[in-house]
Order: C-alpha cells, then sequence, then structure tokens
C-alpha cells in the first residue's frame, strides 16, 4: 500500500558562526542557489494546488 505524504516540515538549525570572505564569484553563486530554491518551492506549491 502506497504512503501519501500530505505535509513535511522542515526545520534548519544555523549555527553563529563568521561568515568567510566574499569572493568575486560567490554573488552569482548565491543568486543561482536562490534561484534553484525559488522554482522548487513554486513546484511544491504548484502540486499542492493541484491536489
Amino acid at each position: 500500500m502506497p504512503i501519501e505524504i500530505k505535509e513535511l516540515h522542515i526545520k534548519v538549525a544555523l549555527t553563529s558562526s563568521p561568515a568567510p570572505p566574499a569572493r568575486a564569484g560567490d554573488g552569482a553563486g548565491r543568486e543561482a542557489m536562490v534561484a534553484e530554491c525559488v522554482e522548487q518551492v513554486l513546484q511544491i506549491l504548484k502540486n499542492k494546488a493541484e491536489r
């Protein structure tokens, strides 16, 4: 019998370590990571709306 997950909670704990020094290429990497996260969240919301 398949199991359907109706709700998923994700909890993240960040430590307060000092941020690494900024490098020239970090801005583009961060933007790409944020774009990927936004895309995944939008996909999850789309799937949720289809139910």
